[in-house]
């Protein structure tokens, strides 16, 4: 058995089914996935780890992060909130449950600690699991036709709303919408997680905002 095959084929397998374990044991965190994530990407691509997972230096560019970003970010929540919440609850029948964030309305200090994590357990951690490690794992071991692209996008959707279960029905249904936008997002971009994450990570903070004014 060959040094290549090992690094290229088992350990992302191998890391996969860690994470699968420690989700069905009940200790699974999405900043420990991207932890064992990049250690998997470290073992494969060694020096160029981080750009094997999207983070590649030409893509920063402060423009796209701190103006088309934010834009797109604010824009795509509005019409989260306004838009995709009330047809998915319409059809449904079901509110989505955002009981889990009760406790930070009106409370800044727990507020900013909110943000802080969200910045890096969903923007970094949910982005470099979903998108720079196994939406680009599926590509390497299943190639990049147009099949592979809609079934990469379909699976990946599906699981990132099944991770969000916290918020019921509704809310997974459209998490897995969000997750396939984003995935979207990332293959339009060639693969630039640096984008994704700041996208995700503003969406996220105008949530935020909303969870603190009880909107």
């Amino acid at each position: 058995m060959s040094k290549t095959f090992l690094t290229s084929k088992l350990t992302p397998v191998i890391a996969i089914i860690l994470c699968i374990i420690l989700y069905a044991s009940g200790y699974f965190q999405m900043i420990i996935a991207g932890l064992i994530f990049i250690l998997a990407s470290a073992l494969e691509y060694k020096k160029d780890c981080f750009q094997s997972l999207g983070f590649q230096r030409k893509n920063f560019n402060v423009k796209s992060l701190l103006v088309v970003a934010p834009i797109l970010g604010v824009v795509f929540f509005l019409f989260y909130y306004y838009v995709m919440v009330p047809g998915v609850t319409y059809l449904t029948g079901q509110p989505i449950d955002y009981s889990i964030f009760e406790t930070y309305k009106g409370n800044l200090p727990a507020t900013l600690g909110l943000l802080a994590l969200i910045w890096v357990s969903a923007a970094f951690g949910e982005e470099i699991v979903f998108r720079g490690y196994l939406m680009k794992q599926f590509t390497k071991f299943f190639g990049s036709s147009k099949i592979s692209l809609i079934i990469n996008i379909l699976l990946f959707g599906f699981l990132f709303g099944w991770v969000h279960a916290y918020q019921g029905i509704t809310g997974q249904i459209i998490t897995g919408i969000i997750g396939m936008v984003l995935a979207i997002i990332f293959h339009i971009r060639n693969n630039d997680l640096w984008f994704n994450i700041a996208v995700h990570g503003f969406i996220d903070t105008v949530a935020v905002v909303f969870i603190y004014y009880g909107i």
